[in-house]
């Protein structure tokens, strides 16, 4: 057995099959010659009882010089029990961050993976997580596997995603639809969060140890504090009455008020049914909100619309599309339309949430009744007290949606604090008393006792 050098190695004629050359220095090293004059370095040895073949790689991009160092420390890795053969196997068929996230999207469409409350995701997030997945995450790290990612991968992630690396219009089922993905801060915050949830899955699942998002620092969020002023409701206002005298755009205008003065989130009352309308109660009963199933006290300027409307529409969508019996559609176009080249140009559905928020705050309520009254996620005081002060929040949705109509109806208050207006407090106190009894004296019971 010759020792391989470059000559030597360049020398050796290939036979029909094959030929195989070993090294006189590094037992189990050798040279494999291939029929086609390809040459590469391989080291055999044994382990576990068989024998195996590691190939080390083509001659011309290793020398036998780098090769034979290779193969000392191979060989010295079998030596501690180990199987680089085996390894290498293992690594060609480790998961990759794409098989991982097709994983993930079958176990979350079939509502094995819990969202907030511990609840199954529902459709509407699922297709949001799916479009970040095949839009984000999977053209920049798919072919990457799992346990190869680090930390400082998730870091560069984030960045391209804020960079617009992942920028691209897509062409969507929709009859002339499209998706424009610009990625972007907000994008990459959201995305990092779903993907955290993902490794978090991965390592529930053993296919890795950590998670690599634990410790990344994300930018956050910039808060929207964009409110309506009490100008811009009457503006509002006068928008949505002369929307409302054209049959295209009735609809739309009549659930933007809506959204005014409920403070409801968009697809809540787009999608809202005669069934989940308690007018008895004074409430929406959500079956299906953000939060799960919601009770959302709703103020009697709503009520009033609700009955008047009731009769005339008797499918099963408070605000019915074209079809058969479906809710209607083209809404974010139409209130584009309908605020565009307007002082509210920049208003959103949230926006109008968050005023009605702040209104309910300026009138005087507490955060624990703001929430009630939007829908927020509650805590476990909260819970408690939601279910005893029936009456209070019907007070409070009164008042907000009462406010906030008159608004949209063009007055003008000079108070905005009910607090701190002592009149309107004794006038409430005096309301309240009306009809109520003086208790009997406490002497007079004892007398009638003994």
């Amino acid at each position: 057995m010759p020792k391989l050098t470059k000559r030597f190695v360049e020398a050796v004629k290939p036979g029909p099959k094959g030929t195989a050359v070993w090294d006189d220095e590094v037992t189990g090293f050798g040279l494999r010659v291939y029929p086609s004059g390809k040459r590469s370095y391989i080291v055999q040895y044994r382990a576990r009882g068989r024998c195996r073949r590691y190939t080390i790689g083509r001659h011309g991009i290793w020398t036998p010089e780098t090769a034979r160092r290779e193969a000392k420390a191979l060989l010295g890795n079998v030596a501690r029990g180990n199987d680089p053969a085996e390894e290498r196997e293992e690594d060609r068929r480790a998961l990759t961050v794409k098989q991982l996230c097709e994983q993930y999207i079958e176990d979350m469409e079939a509502g094995l993976i819990m969202g907030k409350g511990g609840r199954p995701k529902r459709a509407s997030t699922i297709e949001i997580d799916v479009g970040r997945i095949r839009r984000h995450i999977i053209p920049l790290l798919g072919t990457r596997r799992v346990r190869d990612i680090t930390k400082p991968d998730m870091n560069n992630l984030m960045k391209d995603i804020i960079a617009g690396k992942t920028r691209v219009v897509i062409k969507t089922e929709k009859l002339r639809g499209k998706a424009i993905v610009r990625g972007g801060r907000g994008t990459a915050i959201r995305t990092m969060g779903l993907l955290g949830g993902i490794f978090s899955y991965a390592v529930e699942s053993g296919v890795i140890d950590h998670n690599p998002t634990h410790g990344l620092r994300r930018p956050k969020y910039q808060v929207r504090d964009r409110r309506l002023s009490e100008a811009e409701y009457r503006i509002l206002g006068g928008l949505l009455r002369q929307a409302q005298k054209s049959d295209h755009y009735r609809l739309h205008a009549e659930i933007l008020w809506i959204l005014a003065v409920t403070g409801c989130r968009r697809g809540e009352i787009i999608n809202l049914r005669w069934s989940e309308v308690d007018i008895e109660g004074s409430c929406l009963r959500l079956i299906d909100s953000k939060e799960g199933a919601s009770v959302r006290p709703i103020g009697l300027a709503v009520i009033e619309y609700l009955e008047s409307k009731r009769s005339a529409r008797t499918g099963t969508y408070v605000f019915p599309g074209q079809g058969l019996d479906n809710a209607v559609g083209n809404f974010p176009q139409s209130w584009k339309k309908l605020l565009t080249d307007t002082p509210l140009w920049d208003v959103t559905p949230h926006v109008l949430r968050h005023s009605f928020a702040s209104i309910a705050n300026d009138l005087g309520f507490t955060e624990i009744t703001i929430a009630a009254l939007i829908g927020h996620a509650k805590g476990s005081v909260t819970s408690r007290y939601v279910h005893t002060l029936d009456s209070t929040l019907i007070m409070a949705a009164d008042t907000v949606a009462g406010y906030i109509k008159a608004l949209l109806d063009g007055v003008e208050f000079r108070r905005n604090t009910y607090t701190l207006d002592r009149e309107s407090r004794r006038s409430a106190i005096e309301h309240t008393l009306i009809g109520s009894r003086p208790a009997s004296r406490l002497h007079d019971y004892r007398d009638e006792a003994i």
